[in-house]
């Protein structure tokens, strides 16, 4: 194939051509100008520049951060993780104003609705009207055949894929595969059912594998890393059944059973079927085959003398491209610590251009395992007060034997940084530690996960460091794979088995050893799955959909409102002593229509046709 720059330039694409105001449906007048359909689709530079706008959708969950602009849509970033039970934000921020206030269908930020639209319009022009474009007298440049069926299977990838993250945020949309004109009545359109949108995003991905030419089963090249691949419309097929099979999806929402169509009267939301369960299983052993196949393994670091090193290949998974990978954005934003970039917020204010403010809460802190993989409450290795001295510092003794995702997760009082070796004081009065001001970890802990242990921001030090913004990894998969069995068939060994694959990479005993009373109960070897997808995954964008898709927001263990805790960073007369009692943080408000977001209210507002989410 000739001409792959427009693939260079995906890799580099700029999020922020899409932050604009705009109508439901409409195209970027920033691509189009004034050219017509004709003048974009037969030039291949001005077709490619239609065709890799398309991509500037696909999450960045590296960008935790949502700096304090309330009014931007931000969804395709990550405040995911702020808006669950997994970190706290300072003051300004616009996850916490959300979090202690709500919000109601006409102020929800965080939407994805309208941007997605408008480039599943733009992959829809895009595949009704490129072509073949051969060579002329003024220009070497051409688009073949095989260049052509390239890019429209990732076109329609990308479309049935946007779809996919619609749903997940709200439920079953308007499936629009056509190019309409945005100023036209016919763009006014009704929601289709869970099963529809389901439907149309399976079929689209098993159309996508079967194709020959299209999608490669994986990419190497470099500069293609970012490309979709069957392997990923394996894991997005897959995880759409799941979720479909989920609660919140599947019957479980009783209030969204009653939610019709005004137009034609159609139920949106499905009555309870179990045996959505069973093809959700078909299609993720389909994943999971392929993986096995040689095409994907979870990350694993060996010492020099051929030991395994679980601290290694946890930090080391994040750090760069590797196997474990299925798909990864391009865009990141692990800018240099000078700049508002992802490791700024994990840095000590005493470090230099620390911001300091993305705290892990003590909810977090409290469900990681011990060392013998056992939880805080059931391991005879746990001790909450008092303190163990490591290195010549006291350190609490609620932090000592954890197990390895805990310290490649949580840096807390008392611990060195990684390249300065200072101690690190969070105690309110510290020379080191917290400010008065809204940069400070409020919990008393700092998110360490994904932090670059190269960067330092002074001297000849490295001042960035890119990480790819992982969107599917297959631990993930694993895990989905022993949730999917465990509700089909308890008693299949490979549901522990998947489980102890994640397990024994984080560097933990396995189930089958110290809990062998689990196997075959369901509710157990439930508990112990949804643990684990909580701390394997924590930070990365996927607690938040988890708890709402199993819909276990309101209970014990996995509230999503209510008081959270962590380190007191008030003590009085800034006594360090003090600082050492668990503290209520912040009161969390979660109302139950926060388990599918509002459709924009904009948008029902204009629409004769749009019925609202329930309880909206």
């Amino acid at each position: 194939m000739k001409n792959k720059k427009y693939i260079q330039i995906v890799v580099v694409a700029i999020f922020t051509q899409l932050m604009f105001s705009c109508d439901y449906l409409a195209v970027s007048d920033e691509l189009a100008g004034q050219l017509t359909k004709e003048e974009v689709f037969n030039k291949p530079d001005k077709t490619r520049q239609w065709h890799r706008n398309i991509f500037t959708a696909i999450p960045d969950y590296s960008d935790v951060s949502c700096v304090d602009d309330l009014s931007s849509e931000l969804g395709f970033q990550n405040p995911w993780t702020a808006l669950t039970d997994e970190v706290e934000f300072g003051k300004g921020n616009s996850t916490r104003y959300v979090n202690e206030t709500g919000f109601h269908e006409g102020n929800a930020r965080y939407h994805r609705y309208k941007t997605i639209y408008k480039l599943i319009r733009q992959a829809n022009i895009f595949i009704e009207n490129a072509h073949v474009i051969e060579t002329t007298g003024t220009t070497t440049d051409f688009l073949d055949e095989n260049e052509l069926k390239e890019l429209i299977a990732q076109a329609r990838f990308l479309r049935a894929y946007y779809y996919s993250l619609l749903f997940e945020l709200y439920g079953p949309v308007p499936l629009v595969t056509e190019a309409v004109d945005p100023n036209a009545e016919s763009q006014d359109f009704s929601r289709n059912s869970v099963d529809e949108i389901v439907n149309y995003i399976c079929s689209e991905m098993d159309d996508l594998i079967k194709e020959d030419g299209g999608l490669k089963d994986i990419e190497t090249e470099v500069n293609r890393l970012a490309l979709p691949t069957k392997g990923v419309a394996r894991a997005v097929k897959a995880k759409t059944l799941i979720y479909a099979a989920s609660p919140l999806f599947n019957g479980g929402f009783t209030e969204a059973l009653s939610i019709t169509n005004p137009e034609d009267g159609k139920k949106l939301f499905p009555d309870p079927d179990p045996k959505k369960w069973e093809k959700a299983l078909t299609a993720i052993e389909d994943f999971i085959n392929f993986a096995n196949a040689d095409n994907y393994h979870l990350f694993k670091s060996y010492k020099k003398d051929g030991t395994y090193d679980p601290d290694q290949s946890l930090y080391e998974m994040f750090m760069s491209y590797n196997s474990e990978i299925i798909w990864a954005s391009s865009k990141t934003w692990f800018l240099s610590i000078a700049d508002n970039g992802y490791d700024k917020y994990l840095t000590p204010i005493s470090e230099v251009k620390g911001k300091q403010n993305m705290s892990i809460m003590q909810e977090l802190v409290d469900d990681f395992y011990m060392k013998d993989g056992l939880s805080i409450k059931e391991s005879p290795l746990y001790i909450e007060e008092g303190f163990t001295k490591i290195n010549g510092i006291d350190i609490y003794n609620m932090w000592t034997n954890r197990e390895p995702r805990f310290y490649q997760t949580v840096f807390y009082q008392g611990r060195k940084w990684h390249v300065s070796n200072k101690e690190i004081n969070f105690y309110q009065g510290s020379p080191n530690g917290a400010q008065t001001g809204p940069d400070y970890p409020y919990t008393g802990y700092l998110c360490y996960k994904r932090a670059s242990r190269k960067i330092y921001n002074q001297g000849t030090n490295p001042k960035v460091h890119y990480r790819p913004s992982i969107i599917f990894r297959l631990a993930d998969f694993y895990l989905l794979y022993a949730e999917t069995l465990n509700e089909v068939k308890p008693s299949d060994h490979r549901i522990i088995e998947y489980v102890d694959k994640v397990r024994e990479r984080a560097g933990i005993p396995k189930l089958a050893v110290i809990k062998p009373q689990i196997i075959g109960d369901q509710e157990a070897q439930r508990k112990a799955i949804r643990m684990e997808r909580r701390l394997e995954l924590c930070t990365e964008g996927q607690r938040y959909f988890d708890v709402r898709r199993w819909m276990i927001a309101e209970e014990e263990g996995s509230k999503q409102g209510g008081d959270i805790h962590g380190m007191n960073m008030f003590g009085e007369n800034n006594v360090k002593a003090d600082f050492y009692k668990r503290t209520r943080i912040e009161t969390r408000l979660f109302e139950k229509k926060y388990y599918l977001y509002p459709i924009p209210l904009s948008e029902i507002q204009i629409s004769k046709k749009l019925v609202q989410n329930p309880l909206w």
